[in-house]
């Protein structure tokens, strides 16, 4: 059985990132304020984004991770440019050269 890890656009323009075992069930949760106590508060909300993953755990942790992620980082990862992520992640607080 998959699962999957999804980011939603809400209606004020942030993202919510979830996971799930029934990815067609869940978007009709969420479409209907059912998903989530801040994407029911945001409504209408239009999924963008999912991978399935091989274990509920598994889609858990990305879920997590993804939380984490600057708005900026989730969008790239959206767009596929999976080769930005690394610099990305260096650029939060950690550059990746110094002066010296």
């Amino acid at each position: 059985m998959p699962f999957f890890t999804y980011i939603l656009r809400c209606s004020d323009g942030s993202y919510y990132t979830g996971h799930t075992d029934d990815l067609d069930t869940r978007m009709a949760q969420h479409a209907v304020g059912e998903g989530a106590k801040y994407t029911a508060e945001r409504l209408p909300v239009q999924l963008l984004w999912f991978t399935d993953c091989q274990t509920r755990e598994q889609a858990f942790e990305l879920e997590k991770q993804l939380q984490g992620w600057s708005r900026r980082k989730k969008e790239t990862l959206m767009r596929g440019d999976f080769h930005l992520l690394p610099e990305l992640s260096r650029s939060r607080g950690h550059p990746s050269t110094s002066s010296g």
